[in-house]
């Protein structure tokens, strides 16, 4: 016997999303006549210089993830970084001249650009252990006589192996409320993702008192641009961010902003600087010129417009998937990092027979690739133990569902995810029974 009510919904559903079924539609009797016969639908496409190579493009619809590429880099990015592909320059006076740029921006004394989050962690951390004295700087990452304690500020992760590269040694903290047990002479840095500023203001002023500098890693923190600015208001010592996330830099980029004496002491032991830690972790002129071409971005962007477009683009998905009966969906802006309208889909999956990975298999398969967001992480090694001990497999206590997140994904993409989706779990439904 059928369930009126539930039909009822499933056809008014249906209704609200016929006009994005029509415009399917006439987009894919558009790629149809494009790819007919004598013609090619990819020759001259941008996507040959992947396709030549045996390469499937994708459509990223996980969000700003590394191994996915980041994300795509703005326009104003792509031509600043060309133009300063044309000139030769100095680059140790490059990098002071860009500090002094990132300094006017964010309020901080000094900033940096280098070759990622991680890159930025590694030479902060050189800095406190060496500063600027040059034998100490060729001695890393032997750390004999030198302060070489690093405190990690919420426990590890998965990146502090560009901490410990320069030969500190981690000290565990859990809480702001341990950190000033853990501080002592041998103490070079303190570490923490923590951003909040119920938990940053005591523990700057815990670690100012003891005289420790300390770095918060807040890697996907843009945008907002505000956080560029917050940290150094709160008289943070140092702080960081990803220039391939959200900033919507270069991939191979990254931001380390803070005190004068510190980003002095963080550029002697980066790159161009030959015998230096972090020599290796070598950032370009046109990385340095386009994440301050992003930046200057976001320090005029309009935030609200651009939530605003994201946010239709998975209301548009949203309204696909939604008529699939049994099927339960969630748009929200998640707190933290990675901060864009994000579509959330739940389904019962003993009943469609379908479970969350196998849907995301699924997705990754078809034609055109799509990833989506769920508990996977691909590119996390299994051995990783991140926060304090025991408490391993904490993060995984989050329901699996599949995620669309809004900011990767480019105009028209919504209505080929969304479709793809319904089909996914359509399919499976139909087969099930349920």
């Amino acid at each position: 016997m059928h369930n009126q009510p539930e039909d009822r919904r499933s056809f008014l559903k249906l209704l609200a999303a016929a006009p994005l079924f029509a415009t399917i539609g006439v987009r894919n009797l558009a790629a149809a006549v494009t790819s007919a016969p004598g013609k090619s639908a990819s020759a001259g496409s941008s996507a040959e210089v992947y396709t030549r190579l045996g390469m499937r493009p994708l459509i990223n619809a996980r969000g700003t993830w590394t191994y996915l590429t980041g994300s795509l880099e703005l326009p104003e990015v792509r031509k600043a970084s060309e133009l300063a592909s044309h000139h030769f320059v100095d680059m140790f006076e490059l990098q002071r001249a860009a500090g002094k740029r990132l300094a006017e921006l964010s309020g901080a004394e000094d900033g940096m650009i280098t070759a990622g989050s991680a890159a930025a962690m590694a030479s902060a951390t050189a800095a406190c252990i060496a500063g600027t004295d040059q034998k100490n700087i060729w001695q890393l990452p032997d750390t004999t006589g030198l302060k070489s304690e690093v405190v990690m500020l919420g426990g590890r992760i998965s990146f502090d192996s560009a901490i410990r590269l320069c030969g500190a040694k981690l000290v565990l903290c859990g809480t702001v409320d341990e950190l000033a047990s853990k501080l002592n002479s041998n103490t070079a840095m303190v570490y923490t993702t923590f951003h909040d500023e119920a938990r940053l203001v005591p523990a700057i002023k815990i670690t100012k008192a003891a005289g420790v500098p300390m770095l918060i890693d807040d890697a996907a923190g843009i945008p907002p641009f505000e956080n560029v600015t917050r940290f150094a208001k709160m008289g943070a010592d140092m702080f960081c961010f990803s220039g391939g996330k959200g900033l919507g830099g270069p991939q191979s980029s990254g931001l380390l902003f803070g005190r004068h004496d510190l980003m002095e002491a963080a550029r002697a032991n980066s790159a161009p600087w030959e015998g230096s830690v972090c020599r290796s972790m070598k950032v370009g002129k046109e990385e340095i010129i386009g994440v301050l071409a992003a930046l200057e971005y976001w320090s005029k962007a309009d935030l609200n417009a651009l939530n605003a477009e994201w946010k239709s683009r998975v209301e548009r998905a949203k309204k696909l998937v939604d008529t699939v009966p049994g099927v339960t969906t969630d748009i929200a802006i998640p707190k933290g990092g990675n901060s864009y309208p994000t579509l959330s889909v739940s389904w019962d999956e003993a009943k469609f027979g379908l479970t969350v990975d196998q849907c995301a298999e699924q997705l990754r398969a078809g034609e055109p690739r799509i990833e989506v967001l769920t508990n996977n992480n691909p590119s996390l090694l299994t051995t990783v133990q991140e926060g304090m001990p025991n408490n391993e497999g904490a993060h995984r206590s989050r329901p699996n569902r599949v995620s669309i997140i809004s900011m990767t994904l480019q105009p028209g993409e919504d209505l080929i995810v969304g479709n793809r989706f319904r089909q996914v779990l359509n399919d499976a439904r139909k087969k099930s029974g349920a």
